[in-house]
């Protein structure tokens, strides 16, 4: 990290976004995060491209109404941040957990440095290379910006690390995202046992960082309460709700310091105070009339204890606020200590009590009933229960706040049997919590390294257990160097299995749920798109198509030999039409093709709207939208028709 007020001492051999760089530094205090490369990075996003996509069949799940749900994307993931485009502003959270930089674990390739849509994957860096760390950032930096592009006012970054790239996210995100939108630094255990990983210190923890792209607009859910917590609640008194002891005061004693007074004891007479730079809560009329209901007479004196006053609200003597009366009794206190001692005897206490047995200081009794139907998360997540997948949900927050990652890998085993490669996977417990506390039960989530698909099993888990109807898109690379893009070979076959409840273990049950599977295939422009075969457009038609009025929306693919021109529906029952044989054949609307089409909607039970693709329109009709091919898929992809650079304005 550097200002870069004092980065260099000739402006003239700056750059204009190095110079933009540093008038916006400027405003924000000087401090930025620099590394070298980093004002061509800043470009990278605007340059890539989308990709045409191909379903593969074979490894989609579910009917097409359930596969249109879910997307599970095999291919680069700036590449398909690009190609989501009608998905752009529209994602609640994106929960992802990127390559570490261990080394050995991150590949780069040096030609993404000047185009981003070189299909090389690259090679593997080693951690003696020099540019380890500054290759890292020039790679996470223009996705990071895609990511923030692809949520919506109030969406949230969940974004796993270790300590190895900590600080180096975070500055790229306090830059990014603002530092005001930082909404939390997760620290959550990994391990219970010490490691042989560090000479010093062994490393049990790591890291998730959470930005919102607005904080104003974001919001946090509680996580659910459990039985534990609940059984802290009791009642001592008989009284017919039960309750657990509160704390009755408060911070912020010098900005209220009409609510630091003593109140005496009616068992005791002792005058009690709240602590050192606290208040009470309660305001002090409702306090006094509270009081009363232990059966002896309260009333407000002023004690002349300025002194002891002042003390607490950390001002001297001369400052402390005037005139502020203690609560004290009016009746000697051995007459109140029999009255409070009959009603403590006798049960159903007041709400402001002073200890089980009397003898203690002034508490309030909280009840259940009262308290939010769920607990705020901390930042600090523990696990002390390390069970199998199975096991999940079976334990108290407060002792299982995430899972350990070795029942991440667990789970996996479980899952889909022993030997799939992964040494490090993130528990399902962990991601679950995310997903509940920053995504609503009708929200998108989205995974940029998707890995073994944690995140689409969590989503599958949560709405299964809910009333909850979240949808999940899926980005992982692959790895078809080794022969094994595991975006099909893992990651697939782990949701089927999680789908079917045929695990590995025998143990699963069938959730509700599918994805489509999709690989992300050449650039799309306008000359790939007018060579296209059918099946290739239908696929191509249903990745891109837009519709203003429901942003975010996807098709359901209808595939049925029976009808020539429906492809697909969209929400609102309406048939999406396709009027292409391939680049030499039949390409055009016209009066007979509408009158197939129509017969075609009847029969299919769609609406009379019908949104059809073709070459040129030849037949003008009220209740038909048209969509020009290639104009309409380059521009709902993001394209500008007159020079095809990819509209990123908003990056």
């Amino acid at each position: 990290m550097t200002d870069n007020a004092t980065a260099g001492n000739n402006f003239a051999d700056l750059s204009r976004e190095e110079l933009v760089e540093l008038i916006e530094a400027q405003g924000e205090g000087g401090i930025r995060i620099n590394f070298s490369g980093k004002a061509n990075a800043r470009q990278l996003a605007r340059r890539v491209r989308p990709r045409i996509t191909k379903t593969l069949a074979k490894y989609s799940v579910g009917d097409q109404e359930i596969q249109a749900q879910n997307l599970v994307i095999e291919g680069d993931n700036l590449q398909a941040m690009a190609t989501l485009y009608r998905e752009r502003g529209q994602v609640d959270l994106i929960l992802t957990d990127p390559p570490y930089n261990t080394g050995n674990d991150f590949r780069y390739n040096d030609k993404w440095e000047d185009d981003p849509n070189d299909p090389g994957l690259g090679e593997f860096l080693s951690p003696d290379d020099k540019g380890l760390h500054t290759k890292w950032m020039r790679f996470m930096w223009p996705r990071l910006q895609m990511m923030r592009s692809m949520l919506k006012p109030g969406g949230v970054l969940a974004i796993c690390i270790d300590h190895r790239e900590l600080f180096r996210l975070g500055q790229m995100l306090d830059e990014l995202f603002k530092e005001e939108n930082r909404l939390a630094i997760i620290n959550w255990q990994k391990s219970y046992s010490p490691r042989g990983d560090n000479d010093h210190v062994s490393t049990a923890t790591e890291y998730v960082l959470v930005y919102a792209k607005d904080e104003s607009k974001a919001s946090t859910g509680l996580l659910d309460r459990t039985d534990s917590m609940d059984a802290r609640y009791k009642s001592p008194d008989g009284d017919p709700r039960r309750w657990k002891s509160e704390n009755l005061t408060g911070p912020k004693a010098r900005t209220h310091q009409s609510m630091v007074y003593a109140i005496q004891s009616p068992f005791s007479g002792e005058m009690h105070y709240p602590q050192s730079s606290k208040c009470w809560r309660p305001e002090q009329s409702v306090m006094l009339r509270v009081l009363n209901e232990w059966g002896c007479k309260f009333v407000l004196k002023d004690l002349g204890d300025a002194d002891e006053r002042a003390a607490i609200c950390g001002v001297p003597s001369s400052e402390v606020r005037r005139g502020v009366k203690g609560i004290v009794l009016s009746e000697t206190v051995a007459s109140a200590a029999k009255k409070a001692k009959r009603r403590l005897d006798s049960g159903l206490w007041p709400k402001y009590y002073f200890g089980l047995s009397g003898d203690g200081r002034p508490q309030q009794k909280s009840y259940l009933e009262e308290v939010k139907q769920g607990k705020v998360p901390i930042t600090y997540w523990a696990d002390e229960e390390y069970g199998s997948a199975t096991d999940i949900g079976t334990v108290s927050w407060p002792h299982a706040e995430s899972g350990h990652s070795q029942a991440g890998i667990n789970e996996l085993d479980a899952i889909v049997g022993k030997g799939h490669g992964f040494e490090t996977v993130k528990p399902l417990r962990l991601f679950e919590k995310i997903i509940q506390l920053w995504c609503p039960p009708n929200g998108v989530v989205l995974d940029l390294f998707a890995g073994s698909g944690t995140t689409g099993h969590a989503v599958l888990d949560l709405n299964d257990s809910a009333d909850a109807s979240r949808r999940f898109i899926l980005v992982e690379q692959g790895r078809p160097d080794r022969g094994d893009p595991y975006a099909k070979s893992l990651l697939a076959k782990r949701l089927r299995n999680v789908v079917s409840g045929k695990w590995a273990n025998g143990k699963g049950l069938p959730l509700d749920g599918g994805f489509r599977f999709v690989q992300l295939q050449q650039k799309v422009d306008a000359d790939a798109l007018l060579h296209m075969e059918r099946a290739e457009m239908v696929d191509t038609v249903i990745a891109s198509h837009f519709d203003d009025r429901r942003r975010g929306a996807t098709l359901v693919r209808i595939d049925d030999p029976k009808y020539r021109y429906l492809v697909a529906k969209n929400a609102d029952d309406d048939g999406i039409f396709l009027v292409w044989d391939g680049p030499g054949g039949n390409t055009n609307f016209t009066e007979s093709v509408y009158e197939a089409c129509a017969r075609e909607a009847e029969d299919a039970v769609l609406k009379t709207t019908y949104h059809v693709y073709a070459r040129f329109n030849l037949y003008q009709t009220d209740n038909v939208r048209f969509y020009q091919i290639p104009d309409r898929i380059l521009a709902d992809f993001g394209l500008d028709l007159s020079s095809e650079p990819f509209s990123n304005a908003d990056l």
